[in-house]
């Protein structure tokens, strides 16, 4: 297989004019050539933070606050996935896994409830799809050894040294949401030791020296805190000590589109969009623990084009910026989700 157009090539997504060389789902060479094609070849999305269980809940809960929305175990959505039927959940989750793949996310990070029954619903839901997926058991250690680690609802909810224990001897990841509403769970979250954060709104200086100290990654989902009205998370300070990635959070608040997440977070912080997009791939892919995110001769094939010449990308000077700031789901031409 070969793809030809603008190549974002590397970590820092030098934009070549080229093809890329597929065989056996590893990208074999990254070749500059003349070529005559306006496709960007770009790096697939890592969604670092998921929760699409809630599919069957779309825009539920209006004028809730987040406690009231997401709370376990009785928030909005919890007693929503209880009511729901196995078959919804994984009908709805399939659905937002087609629509993943389309706008060019190769692979994402769930945190998964419904304990080990919730595990087996998006394990059926991810038969026939192409992602790649670290699935994060919630609730009980016996979702956790279903699952590719736990990921626990925050330190204020129970105290998970158990489950942080039996996750590391097992040697999986563990991430845990801290920050999210406010200060009082993000030190007990650090004591924990995770592999990674997700949130961190209202991390103060204190914490951002412990996250520096620890080198532990954080997980943002700007969209997510605007649409509950918990804040902005300090992208920039974290991102001057430690791995960023991008996570697009609830389904039922928002899109899984990572188009959306860069331009919006693009947009809210002083940070270049080759920064963004690496949040949105390779930053994502290694707190996965994931070969992906970035193109490379010995990677994995997992990348989309976009086509160039639509209405809304066609004259684009800057392929990055585009990709970023503008290019989304119908601007997306092919995805291929290949593995060696």
């Amino acid at each position: 297989m070969i793809l030809e157009g603008t190549i974002l090539r590397g970590r820092d997504f030098e934009p070549i004019e080229g093809r890329v060389v597929v065989e056996a789902g590893e990208i074999e060479a990254v070749e500059e050539a003349a070529v005559d094609s306006d496709a960007v070849v770009c790096p697939a999305f890592v969604n670092a933070h998921t929760h699409i269980g809630d599919s069957i809940a779309k825009e539920a809960g209006e004028g809730l606050t987040l406690e009231e929305l997401v709370a376990p175990p009785d928030g909005l959505k919890h007693r929503l996935l209880r009511a729901a039927s196995t078959e919804e959940l994984i009908d709805g989750m399939d659905r937002t896994l087609s629509f993943m793949e389309r706008s060019g996310t190769g692979a994402f990070v769930e945190f998964r409830e419904g304990g080990v029954e919730g595990v087996s619903a998006i394990k059926a839901a991810l038969t026939d799809s192409s992602l790649r997926s670290v699935l994060l058991g919630r609730e009980t250690v016996d979702a956790m050894e279903a699952a590719d680690g736990f990921g626990a609802s925050g330190a204020n909810d129970d105290e998970f040294g158990a489950e942080r224990r039996a996750t590391r001897q097992a040697g999986k990841r563990f991430g845990i949401h801290a920050g999210e509403v406010d200060a009082s769970d993000i030190n007990p979250a650090l004591d924990l030791d995770p592999d990674f954060l997700v949130h961190m709104v209202h991390a103060t200086g204190l914490h951002l020296d412990r996250v520096a100290d620890s080198d532990i990654p954080i997980v943002v989902c700007p969209r997510s805190n605007l649409s509950t009205g918990v804040g902005k998370p300090p992208v920039e300070a974290l991102a001057e000590r430690t791995t960023v990635a991008l996570g697009t959070d609830n389904v039922m608040l928002n899109s899984p589109s990572m188009f959306r997440e860069m331009a919006v977070t693009e947009m809210l912080y002083d940070l270049s969009a080759r920064e963004v997009l690496r949040m949105a791939t390779v930053n994502g892919a290694e707190i996965a623990g994931l070969d992906c995110g970035v193109i490379e001769p010995g990677r994995p094939a997992r990348l989309f084009t976009l086509d160039g010449d639509t209405d809304n990308l066609a004259g684009a000077q800057n392929p990055v910026r585009a990709l970023v700031r503008r290019a989304g789901v119908d601007d997306v031409d092919r995805v291929v989700l290949a593995d060696a």
